[in-house]
């Protein structure tokens, strides 16, 4: 594993400036006056809300303990009595990049959660209910936990904010039978995407197989043999998807939920898991990256990746070039345009 030290502790060093700065914008606050007072107050939160970033945990352990760590280093849990999705994706038949299940088990065993997954919409394993419980099955998920095909009986719509090319999100309709969700995706590169990450697993992830048609069309049918013929707008796709992450972030957000985000950047293909005969990988494998905001999270993940100090063995220059060509920065860049999360993030170490 390489060392990133340099650049966490650059980071480390701005969140110690910014931790300055919160304080000093605290102590300006004091005035006898109350109606002054309500006004300096509210101006330092307009400050604050300026100037702080998220954060973005980081380990090198690509375990069992390390999962479980970065994910506790997050501080968000689930309270007694919620019901805790676990989302990833199961893997197509024939792949072996997925996240498996002697990784996951103990964070999904620990919270009681139920691993959650979609049917797909072009074909493969998954896209039949009975052969995604197959290859659930095959991959070993239900020797871990309770699985559950979130469409395998229905979908429903639930609301997006950009509209622009998507009206609202058809997600499977037991998306309604949870309160907390761990979104724990597998970082790698994407054949349409350029890189699938919590974004991804969070928009194509939770979509029912009409729901997959409508955002990869973006917005034209929910006819997954139609949709196929409707792709030429890559950033429109590219949209399309961070409207949807948005849409099932503020479903989770609402009173009595709630949803965190986990980056494992292992197996790192230029290939989806959705992929049954994926490129092996050219890069050796990160860490596991955790954060409250999908778009910081994803942006870590990518800025290791372009800044991956590559050499003949250990190379990201296939992921990069991949990444480039689908444009895959532009999720990012509309994600955080339509107020979804932040691309500038303090990396933090919890390795040290």
């Amino acid at each position: 594993m390489r060392n990133f030290a340099a650049l966490i502790f650059q980071s480390m060093k701005k969140s110690i400036l910014t931790l300055a700065a919160l304080s000093l914008l605290a102590c300006s606050c004091g005035n006898n006056n109350e109606k002054q007072e309500t006004s300096n107050n509210n101006e330092t939160m307009q400050q604050q809300e300026q100037t702080t970033k998220p954060v973005v945990y980081m380990t090198t352990d690509i375990s069992l303990e390390g999962l479980v760590k970065v994910y506790e280093a997050l501080g968000v849990k689930p309270t007694e009595g919620q019901r805790v999705a676990v989302k990833i994706s199961t893997g197509e038949s024939g792949g072996h990049n997925y996240l498996k299940p002697e990784l996951i088990k103990d964070l999904v065993q620990n919270l009681n959660g139920t691993i959650v997954e979609c049917n797909t919409a072009y074909g493969g394993s998954r896209q039949d209910v009975s052969k995604h419980w197959q290859t659930i099955k095959e991959h070993g998920f239900l020797d871990i936990a309770k699985v559950d095909i979130m469409d395998e009986f229905g979908e429903m719509q639930i609301p997006v904010e950009d509209t622009t090319y998507i009206k609202y999100d058809i997600v499977g309709d037991h998306i309604a039978n949870y309160d907390f969700v761990i979104n724990l995706a597998h970082f790698k590169g994407h054949a349409m995407g350029g890189f699938g990450g919590v974004l991804k697993n969070q928009s194509i992830g939770f979509a029912s197989t009409s729901g997959k048609a409508y955002i990869h069309s973006c917005g034209y049918t929910t006819d997954p043999e139609e949709c196929w013929s409707h792709i030429e707008n890559q950033d429109g796709f590219l949209e399309s998807m961070a409207s949807a992450a948005q849409g099932v972030h503020n479903y989770f957000k609402q009173a009595g939920k709630d949803i965190i985000y986990i980056d494992v950047m292992n197996n790192l293909s230029v290939d989806c898991d959705c992929d049954a005969h994926p490129a092996d990988p050219e890069m050796k494998d990160v860490g596991i990256l955790a954060s409250t905001d999908p778009v910081a999270l994803d942006q870590a993940c990518i800025d290791l990746v372009f800044n991956y100090p590559s050499v003949e063995g250990d190379d990201a220059t296939a992921l990069i070039n991949r990444v480039n060509r689908q444009h895959g920065i532009h999720i990012l860049e509309h994600a955080a345009k339509i107020g979804l999360g932040q691309r500038e993030y303090e990396l933090v170490n919890i390795d040290k």
